[in-house]
């Protein structure tokens, strides 16, 4: 009988491509080892067309006892076949062209059977035969199952329909921290409490196993962070992926899942995002106390579930940090629950992890049980600023030496941005004190003006800036109004602000106009800035600062302005509306040699002046055109309001917002010199009337209850006189000024500056300036368009 039987290779092994050893041959056996079937995998194995093979007994092709390779209780293929179970060797069998073939071979029984259920020739078993080409393959695959199983350290589970457990490799078991006997049936959730991280997958385990059963699709790489049932106090994190299992026949019996647990590397990146996520988020500001808070943030919960940090009390106020005392401590931030206590002074008992870990500057935690309390000391160049305390609850996880590496590392980087901020109060404190210093301390008391003033440093971490106002006292009862603005902030701000005040003062001395003082201080700006290559000795520059200076003449009502790339002031008259002077803006300081232009404007008794610098109409967002109309809008409303009402008023409206520059303020309300206080006469250019100008010097004076400054007011009038007809063409102009002193001025048409110098013994003139300087309290000249002014001030009679 000759028969070619078709075999199907077993399920797995593929004939076209194969992932298994080359194709293996089958033949059907009899019960009495007869062969009853031959596959032409045989026929290309052997050699042997079926024709020469059916019929004859299975063990003629057998060249070599298999003794030494037959497994324990496996019987031969000349023996009766056992029909009790699949059996492996390995034999040497014929080959037609007289050679051998070492080959494994397997015997599959097709149907139970006990021993003489089959007879004849009925096949009964699958004799499945491989080149040892195979063998190897075959003994790896063994040894590479049984690894699986028993060695494995990735964790093997089958899990059946309802995601109960059928099966577990050693691994598994040994996580599982039971008998596999007590664990099967038990559900994977029972098994393994936990959450579901990956967001590709956040469907639960069960849905998930049951949704592999069904489509066949593997899913890889869930991660799940949960309790172990061997480490319970721990948080651990596995690395899971599932794939079907099929049978035989190809039909689903259960998911494999397959496990590793990956929480050390998941505490690796979790604890680099967290140091990521502190380097973007400590010290954005430069106060100590939202430092802390900020790592608080930071920390809590996934590190620590509360911080405590305490800084050195000294450190606070900007000083240099010293050897830090376990009682010389501040509470900055106190995540624990008890917020009311920062502020509060901190002292830990001596000996104590905390003191422990402040006096040798390294890490230090509970000595008593596992430590749930860490202690690191805030270190900057070798000094201890402070402690932070990291807190974990009793049933939390413990901190190991990762943790302890962490903590350092996020106090290391918190006492760098708290000695930031250390050195910024430090600096800024410095320039506040330096800019108030700079600044008036009190305005003056005048009488043609009611004159308040309001100085806010910035909000912001830049420090103080270079804003400055004042009020001059000048020639004829004037007053120069001036306010500026430096560009930049801190100490190199504020003396650069120091300077241009003073040089706006010096300039003002001189008597000279509003643009030709701004002409003359823009010079000095410019020169300064190539001296020393734009910046001065503590790096900044005043190139760019921009300045308003005007002169308010009490007796005349008018005052002039220029400006230098300055906002122009409000004005408010006493029945007009609200204001600002079209002034030509002019550049910045420093920035063009260009001339600057002055403009005149009357102001009638009681009209408001109000200089400001751009710090105070800023709006976030809005621009400056949005503040100057809400500074109009409470000018107008509280116009009424004294100088220094009306300044705290425009500070509450406008200068609320949080902003990035400096504020300044000066509100002036104008007074006016009556008739009774000013004395005007204009005189031919005739030597015979120098002594009616004298006369009528000394009737004004009787009328004013001035008699005692006749005769030095005679000597001056005189002198004044004499000099101005001598010199000069035209009208002479005399006038009396009394204030809070009283001013003889002398006007003619001449641009000559006289000079007060010693005369020589044999020089009959040329004594007359020097005996007004030693008579009066003050002398000058001031110079017009139209000529120049001699004035001279005595002090009034203390009554």
């Amino acid at each position: 009988m000759e028969r070619l039987l078709p075999f199907t290779p077993p399920a797995g092994e593929d004939e076209g491509g194969r992932l298994g050893p080359p194709p293996a041959a089958f033949a059907l056996v009899a019960a009495d080892g007869v062969l009853v079937g031959w596959s032409r995998e045989a026929e290309a194995l052997l050699g042997y067309p079926a024709s020469q093979v059916l019929g004859r007994r299975a063990a003629d092709l057998i060249a070599t006892s298999p003794a030494g390779r037959d497994r324990p209780g496996e019987p031969r293929p000349d023996q009766r076949l056992p029909l009790g179970g699949t059996r492996s060797t390995v034999m040497d069998v014929r080959h037609r062209g007289g050679g051998t073939v070492r080959v494994a071979v397997t015997l599959h029984p097709l149907t139970p059977a006990s021993d003489g259920a089959a007879s004849g020739q009925a096949p009964v078993a699958v004799l499945r035969a491989a080149e040892l080409e195979g063998l190897r393959w075959w003994e790896t695959r063994q040894a590479m199952l049984q690894g699986l199983v028993t060695q494995s350290p990735v964790t093997l589970t089958i899990y059946g329909p309802g995601a109960r457990l059928l099966w577990a490799n050693a691994s598994s078991v040994r996580e599982l921290g039971g008998d596999l006997t007590g664990l099967l049936g038990r559900s994977i959730t029972e098994l393994f409490p936990g959450d579901v991280l990956s967001a590709q997958h956040p469907t639960p385990p069960e849905d998930l196993v049951q949704q592999i059963l069904e489509t066949g699709e593997p899913v890889i790489d869930v991660h799940f962070r949960g309790p172990s049932p061997t480490d319970p106090r721990r948080e651990h994190v596995w690395s899971s992926s599932y794939f079907r299992l099929l049978d035989g026949r190809g039909d689903p019996v259960g998911v494999c899942e397959q496990s590793i647990d990956v929480t050390d590397h998941y505490r690796a990146q979790q604890r680099l995002a967290l140091l990521a996520e502190a380097g973007a988020r400590i010290g954005s500001t430069l106060d100590p106390f939202a430092t802390a808070a900020e790592l608080a943030k930071v920390a809590v919960p996934r590190f620590a579930g509360a911080v405590l940090v305490d800084i050195a009390a000294e450190v606070l106020e900007g000083e240099e940090p010293k050897p830090v005392t376990a009682w010389g401590l501040v509470r900055v931030a106190d995540s624990e629950g008890a917020p009311s206590r920062v502020g509060e002074r901190v002292a830990y008992a001596a000996g104590s992890s905390q003191a422990e870990s402040l006096a040798g500057g390294r890490s230090a935690a509970d000595v008593a049980g596992a430590p749930t309390r860490l202690y690191v000391p805030l270190i900057v160049r070798g000094t201890p600023l402070g402690l932070v305390t990291f807190v974990r609850g009793e049933d939390s996880e413990p901190f190991d030496d990762g943790d302890r590496a962490v903590a350092e590392e996020l106090a290391s980087r918190t006492a760098v941005c708290i000695d930031n901020a250390r050195r910024y109060r430090r600096e800024h404190t410095a320039a506040l004190m330096l800019q108030r210093s700079l600044l008036p301390r009190s305005l003056p008391q005048l009488s043609g003006v009611e004159a308040a003033s309001r100085y806010l440093p910035a909000d912001s971490h830049l420090g103080a800036g270079g804003d400055w106002f004042d009020v001059i006292p000048l020639s004829g009862a004037r007053v120069g109004l001036v306010v500026g603005d430096v560009v930049g902030h801190g100490l190199g701000a504020a003396a650069t602000m120091g300077r241009l005040r003073a040089m706006v003062r010096t300039l003002a001395e001189l008597d000279l106009a509003p643009d030709e003082l701004l002409a003359r201080l823009n010079d000095q700006v410019g020169k300064d800035a190539s001296d020393h290559n734009g910046e001065d000795a503590v790096g900044s520059s005043a190139v760019g600062a921009t300045c308003l200076y005007g002169i308010y003449d009490p007796a005349l009502r008018t005052s002039t302005w220029a400006a230098a790339g300055h906002l122009a002031p409000a004005v408010v008259q006493p029945h007009g509306p609200v204001s600002f002077l079209r002034l030509p803006p002019g550049s910045p300081l420093g920035v063009k040699r260009l001339p600057y232009e002055g403009v005149e404007v009357e102001l009638a008794e009681g009209s408001l002046i109000v200089l400001f610098t751009d710090g105070l109409v800023q709006v976030r967002g809005k621009g400056v055109d949005v503040g100057l109309d809400r500074l109009a809008a409470v000018l107008g409303e509280q116009r009424g309001s004294s100088s220094d009402r009306l300044c705290a008023q425009i500070v509450a409206e406008l200068a609320s917002d949080q902003v990035q520059d400096d504020r300044t303020l000066l509100v002036v309300r104008t007074r006016a010199l009556g008739a009774r206080q000013v004395a005007t006469w204009e005189l031919p250019p005739d030597p015979a009337l120098v002594a009616r100008a004298r006369a009528m010097a000394v009737e004004q004076l009787a009328e004013w209850g001035l008699d005692d400054l006749a005769f030095t007011t005679e000597l001056v009038v005189s002198e004044l006189v004499t000099n101005a007809i001598r010199h000069a063409s035209g009208p002479v102009g005399l006038r009396l000024i009394r204030d809070r002193s009283l001013i003889c001025e002398v006007s003619d048409s001449q641009h000559t500056s006289p000079h007060a110098r010693y005369a020589g013994s044999d020089e009959e003139g040329g004594r007359g300036l020097f005996m007004v300087a030693q008579l009066t309290e003050h002398w000058g000249t001031r110079y017009m368009p139209a000529g120049k002014t001699i004035w001279a001030e005595q002090a009034l009679p203390v009554t």
